[in-house]
């Protein structure tokens, strides 16, 4: 029996439990359906085959409620529902009940979303074009279990909360509804009267597509087929395989006319090729999910699952993925799971309530970036964040994720003061609810996607990050494949900023990275990080006048390249780009026509070929038998030199000359005997040395370093040289 108080509550958009009122129901005497529908003059409820009238809807009185007993009805009729509008422009409407339709979430994932075991929980929550028995539209389904009434709102039924509130299904917390005629493009977000009573307009967290900034709406999107990791990717993304990245932000690498952004498939047909040419083996993308600030670069992102809009739809993202991987490059995605915005149309105080973040501040707020942290503790927010790292990578065949800022979420006391902390359960600063997050991520991402990466970019000493979990994921590694080596990286760039005359005294910083080379798998990361916010730009870095900074950034590429661990550069580094990154503008692409630009753009063309065609730069970079020094000590002249190894034995020599002075007559030596040639010198005239030649030629009987050959050289000064047995 429909009561003033359900109409009430119907009319005020508060009513717990829609479905119990609105559509078919049998009752004692009948069939009674009931509709609302604001700005409606009249509703008439139509046979569906026989387009015959069945009765019009009564008014409840001073409301938009419709209500029609059909009286001895034994079955709820098929019907439609034919609605004049006030409006004469609007004219009449032929629709489908939305509350005749059935449940949207099956036994089987309610079961496991209870849980929180469900795999890919963005199969069923979020927004997904169907048809249900036999119409079209779009299933919705949302995660707010405090909430007092979901509905879904949109540019369907005029942004009112009224006209489609959902059903709760209590045993997980997910509010549904199946809506007919909504389909793909259509936009919409969720009204909540939240725990506290306030009515709060949300973004969908699982939207597979949204609006540009600074419009806030999700839009229905189709969820893109699950593709099979191709059999080269996983070849290519192995551990004793060549990995040079090229760090990319996509809003500033180039820009269309000189101001506009280039779209995904723009990119696809200029950054992969150029990438290509340059011998680059990956992309890696700062951070794409979609965000609403610009300047955060996206690394605080709210739309988890929509690649943003900034550069195109969703196929859009899949045809530079394709492109990229056709090319022979693979794609990494910086992933932000660590922290989110506060902006009113996100996560924050999702239902009213702390849902997907730590209530209290000292656990939930981020000093540094005023931003919220996830509570790690909550089964719900780490199946959320573990599915989101496979929808990646399974739906867009993404190869890999870089994790961004995972030394903020191992430790509690991250850039707090004391007392603005709270310790875990056994007093300790570690963050144990992180550290299961992690592993069981990657312990997913290793089991459902073989073949893909995990990067760690983690700046302390915590022990294993690339290391195995234990079974149980309660103890061992993090189980990430790489951690970026944040040591070498502050050691090698403040040695390179000092003039040559200090670096005798500072020898320890190129030599102290071996000391730990080998205890995780290591990229060497020069980062954006690295060039902006007053750090100058890495060619601005080096030490001495234009000459010896540009040779200073030519030894500093040899050495990182020839040392053990995988690549990485941000952009603009290999122009040898003299300013600082600016994310507003396109990078300096007239550096590409001087002389010294382009010697650096092809020492780095060149570094990468070599690195990849010999099997000694790169099959054992994780294992201590792939590197052992020649010479450390020589800090007097500044030189060090070192050889690297293939598996079957071939090896290679490098040696580094960090002073501004040429050293001839320099005996190093060499674990093989016969003729020995450069490959690399960076020196070279061609990359903008003064082409002075190590005359490299046949080695000695001379002991040297330990070993009983040794060559005499001519050391160019501030270069990096890589030489090889042969004579060829």
């Amino acid at each position: 029996m429909l009561t003033d108080h359900d109409v009430g509550a119907l009319m005020r958009a508060q009513h717990a439990d829609p479905f119990s009122i609105l559509g078919p129901h049998l009752q004692e005497g009948g069939v009674r359906i009931c509709a609302l529908f604001p700005a409606a003059r009249e509703v008439c409820a139509i046979e569906r085959e026989t387009g015959a009238r069945l009765g019009t809807l009564a008014r409840h009185e001073g409301t938009d409620v419709f209500s029609l007993l059909l009286p001895g009805a034994l079955v709820v009729p098929d019907y439609l529902l034919e609605v004049c509008w006030d409006d004469s422009a609007a004219g009449v409407s032929l629709l489908e009940d939305p509350y005749r339709f059935p449940v949207v979430l099956q036994e089987m994932d309610l079961w496991l979303l209870a849980e929180g075991t469900h795999l890919r929980p963005y199969e069923c929550l979020g927004a997904h074009p169907a048809r249900v028995c036999g119409i079209d539209g779009t299933s919705f389904a949302v995660w707010a279990p405090n909430a007092q009434r979901v509905s879904v709102v949109g540019s369907f039924n005029a942004w009112d909360g009224r006209r489609h509130p959902m059903r709760l299904r209590r045993e997980c917390g997910v509010w549904e509804i199946f809506i007919p005629h909504v389909g793909k493009g259509d936009l919409y977000k969720f009204e909540l009267w939240n725990a506290k009573g306030a009515i709060t307009t949300k973004a969908d967290p699982f939207a597979f597509a949204a609006q540009l900034r600074p419009d806030t709406a999700s839009v229905v999107a189709g969820l893109p087929p699950r593709l099979p990791m191709r059999a080269d990717r996983v070849q290519a993304n192995g551990l004793n395989q060549p990995l040079s990245i090229y760090e990319v932000h996509l809003g500033s690498w180039r820009k269309a006319d000189g101001w506009r952004w280039l779209n995904y498939r723009e990119l696809a047909d200029t950054l992969v090729p150029y990438a290509r040419e340059l011998g680059f083996t990956h992309l890696e993308l700062l951070p794409v999910s979609e965000h609403p600030f610009d300047g955060s670069w996206g690394y605080q992102p709210l739309g988890l699952f929509a690649p943003t809009s900034r550069f195109g739809s969703p196929e859009d993202f899949q045809y530079f993925v394709d492109a990229a991987h056709n090319a022979g490059l693979g794609v990494i995605l910086d992933w932000v799971p660590a922290h989110f915005p506060s902006d009113a149309h996100g996560l924050a105080e999702f239902d009213g309530t702390h849902l997907y973040e730590y209530a209290d501040p000292k656990e939930g707020f981020h000093q540094d970036w005023n931003t919220l942290i996830y509570n790690f503790g909550r089964t719900e927010v780490r199946n959320f964040l573990v599915s989101n790292a496979l929808y990646w990578l399974e739906r867009f065949g993404i190869d890999g994720l870089r994790v961004d800022a995972v030394a903020s979420m191992l430790y509690r006391d991250y850039s707090r003061a004391a007392g603005q902390w709270i310790p875990n359960k056994h007093g300790g600063r570690e963050n144990l609810e992180a550290i299961e997050f992690l592993r069981r991520m990657n312990h997913v991402v290793g089991t459902e996607r073989p073949g893909a990466i995990t990067l760690a970019e983690e700046s302390t000493a915590f022990p294993g990050v690339s290391r195995p979990p234990s079974p149980d994921l309660q103890s061992g590694g993090l189980g990430f494949h790489y951690k970026w080596n944040m040591g070498w990286m502050h050691d090698t760039l403040e040695y390179a900023a000092l003039d040559g005359v200090h670096r005798k005294h500072h020898q320890n910083q190129l030599t102290f990275g071996l000391m730990y080379a080998f205890t995780e798998n290591f990229v060497l990361p020069l980062s954006h990080d690295e060039v902006v916010h007053g750090k100058a730009s890495l060619l601005g870095k080096m030490s001495g006048d234009e000459w010896q900074k540009f040779a200073n950034l030519r030894a500093l590429y040899g050495f990182m390249w020839a040392y053990p661990g995988k690549k990485l550069l941000f952009m603009g580094g290999e122009l040898a780009q003299p300013t600082e990154w600016a994310d507003a503008t396109e990078l300096p692409w007239a550096l590409e026509q001087l002389p010294r630009h382009q010697g650096v753009q092809r020492l780095v063309r060149d570094l990468n070929r070599v690195y990849r065609a010999f099997p000694a730069l790169h099959e054992q970079d994780i294992q201590q038998e792939g590197f052992a020094w020649i010479a450390h000590d020589d800090a007097a002249q500044s030189v060090v030199a070192f050889q690297r190894r293939a598996k079957d034995g071939r090896v290679m020599v490098v040696v580094c000359n960090f002073t501004p002075v040429p050293r001839p007559g320099y005996r190093i030596g060499v674990p093989v005997a016969g003729a020995w040639r450069e490959v690399i010198n960076t020196d070279n005239g061609v990359y903008g040395g003064s082409s002075l030649s190590s005359c490299a030629g046949r080695s000695e009987p001379v002991v040297a370093h330990h070993l009983g050959q040794s060559l005499v050289l001519t050391l160019p000064p501030l270069a990096c040289l890589v030489l090889i047995p042969g004579e060829e």
